[in-house]
């Protein structure tokens, strides 16, 4: 992976690399939005690959949360009357 890394950042030019200082203030702005990592006290010492390890464990969770309210949606809509006042709140929402 060094290699790669390598070449990457030679042909990126030295404009485009993310300073160290940028990483670690990424990082810090991640461990703020991870649930697991955040309500913990010492979440400063956890590794920046703990972090990005959870980062996308939440982004998973995040997507079936997404794909199970979807389906749950498209269950209710198939049950209620298209002309009822609650399918036309479930449209106004869908709409925002």
């Amino acid at each position: 992976m060094s290699s790669r890394r390598s070449r990457q950042s030679s042909s990126l030019g030295p404009s485009s690399r993310i300073s160290d200082d940028q990483i670690a203030d990424l990082l810090s702005k991640l461990r703020q939005l991870l649930p697991e990592i955040h309500d913990n006290r010492r979440s400063s010492k956890v590794s920046a690959s703990k972090v990005l390890q959870e980062t996308c464990n939440y982004i998973r969770s995040l997507h079936r949360e997404v794909d199970d309210l979807s389906q749950r949606l498209t269950q209710l809509l198939t049950t209620i009357d298209a002309d009822s006042p609650e399918a036309a709140i479930i449209r106004s929402l869908i709409l925002q």
